[in-house]
């Protein structure tokens, strides 16, 4: 079992940002490219649209910049923003981790063998 956590910054019930947006963004960031990092995150590109859409109307100044494509081709990077609000959320991940590892190393004892199967009223895996 992986060692790792995950945070979701919300407002309120509204999800801000969580492990997805900060993935997209390690992505793009990496190929340069929105529909280029959703491939490399087996995410969809309309879902990959949405979260960059998200991310930049929830942040006062944009996350992620692209250029339309064309003769010269599109393509997709972070600004500097960006960058500031995925190295903060980096940082907010591995500072909770480390304060709850010994609560987690007990907690992953509780897990089956197989997480994440579930099972209708007959027992049945659905």
């Amino acid at each position: 079992m992986k060692n790792n956590l995950s945070i979701r910054i919300n407002l309120g019930t509204k999800p801000v940002f969580g492990h997805g947006k900060a993935a997209l963004l390690e992505s793009i960031e990496k190929s340069g490219s929105i529909s280029a990092a959703a491939r490399n995150l087996r995410m969809s590109y309309r879902r990959a649209w949405m979260l960059t859409d998200s991310m930049n109307n929830n942040f006062k100044k944009p996350l992620i910049k692209s250029k339309l494509g064309g003769k010269g081709g599109g393509g997709a990077q972070i600004t500097s923003e960006g960058k500031k609000v995925l190295s903060l959320y980096r940082k907010m991940e591995n500072k909770a981790l480390s304060s709850i590892k010994n609560e987690k190393l007990h907690f992953t004892k509780f897990i089956s063998k197989n997480p994440g199967i579930i099972r209708d009223d007959d027992d049945n895996p659905l």
